[in-house]
């Protein structure tokens, strides 16, 4: 079952996004992204598998913006990879 949780406020949004999805993990997933607005453009990084390969993913690399949304998914349509992993962007 996919999850979605979203931040907006003062704080790094990145952790708080992190907590929200290991939140969510009893739920089920094959995948797991966050995007993050920074500078003016959204950051995105995606991984197929536990939160733990996402946060692998974003260590050294973690967007310091303040708005986010990370989303889980389970594959029901199209295989659980990367490029199925949410979230999605149609530009």
């Amino acid at each position: 079952m996919c999850g979605i949780i979203g931040y907006i406020g003062n704080k790094v949004a990145v952790p708080i996004l992190i907590t929200g999805l290991k939140r969510l993990e009893y739920r089920g997933y094959d995948s797991a992204g966050i995007a993050v607005l920074e500078g003016g453009e959204l950051r995105c990084l995606k991984a197929v598998g536990r939160i733990a390969a996402l946060e692998q993913k974003l260590n050294g690399a973690s967007p310091t913006g303040t708005i986010g949304i990370a989303h889980t998914r389970w594959a029901t349509h199209g295989a659980p990879n990367e490029v199925n992993a949410h979230p999605h962007f149609d530009c």
